[in-house]
């Protein structure tokens, strides 16, 4: 017969595991051990001390992923509040057609489109992060909001409470574990699309990748790659020990 492990040892077990992807994201930017690792395999050279280093680039990719998340948590969250109002049923389809057109549209032609306007650099790739980010943060806190328990803002009502003060201290508690789950999926949603920044002077994991397609030299750009997959499974179990929704083991 096997035993039942406890419930607060099942947690410990997946806070032990998620713990695993940032350990090999730190052991992978130790100077040398990733070339060591990719040289062998002949598919070009990578230099054992890149220039820039490789934890310098992690570390933009990971400015670059943060603020562009913020600001799509700053902007979605509040347009959220804003259109799950009574009476907005419409605002709120307008609103969900247009955060979900930004992924129908491909990154490169949004950052093409942006450049002319906002140069190169950070700007365009931070249009292009918030836009991509956007649908998921959006998406969740409308869900949320909207499914919100009635008898829960009924007694909210019934103890006088203002709107204002229902949606403070009834409806955003309640359905802050959704909304989360969006900043936590925009998140890693965002790792991939900073790479295509590199391509306009921003920066970050994107630049071997780019520098390896332009050389033709298939070690670097395996070299972006790892680090990017370990960078979004890092933030990705980082997230899930914060938010308290890390997955079942």
């Amino acid at each position: 017969m096997t035993a039942i492990q406890p419930r607060p040892a099942r947690a410990t077990a997946a806070r032990r595991g998620v713990l695993l992807w940032p350990a090999l994201l730190l052991l992978a930017l130790l100077p040398g051990v990733l070339p060591g690792l990719i040289n062998p395999l002949n598919l070009g050279e990578v230099p054992l001390t890149p220039d820039p280093p490789l934890w310098r680039l992690t570390l933009t990719h990971l400015l670059l992923v943060l603020v562009g998340t913020l600001l799509v948590v700053l902007i979605g969250w509040p347009l959220a509040v804003l259109v799950t109002r009574p009476g907005r049923e419409d605002l709120r389809d307008l609103a969900q057609t247009l955060v979900g057109f930004g992924q129908t549209v491909p990154t490169l032609a949004i950052l093409a489109l942006a450049v002319p306007v906002l140069g190169f650099g950070w700007q365009p790739t931070l249009l292009g992060l918030v836009l991509y980010g956007l649908l998921p943060v959006v998406g969740n806190a409308i869900a949320g909001l909207q499914n919100v328990d009635r008898g829960a803002l009924d007694a909210a009502t019934g103890m006088g409470m203002t709107t204002w003060q229902k949606l403070r201290r009834v409806e955003v508690p309640l359905a802050l574990p959704v909304m989360l789950a969006g900043v936590r999926t925009a998140t890693v949603y965002n790792v991939g699309t900073a790479t295509i920044g590199a391509a306009l002077g921003a920066g970050g994991l994107g630049e071997p990748i780019i520098n390896g397609l332009s050389e033709q030299n298939t070690a670097l750009v395996l070299t972006g790659a790892v680090l990017s997959g370990l960078l979004a499974l890092s933030l990705d179990a980082a997230l899930s020990l914060l938010l308290g929704t890390e997955r079942s083991s």
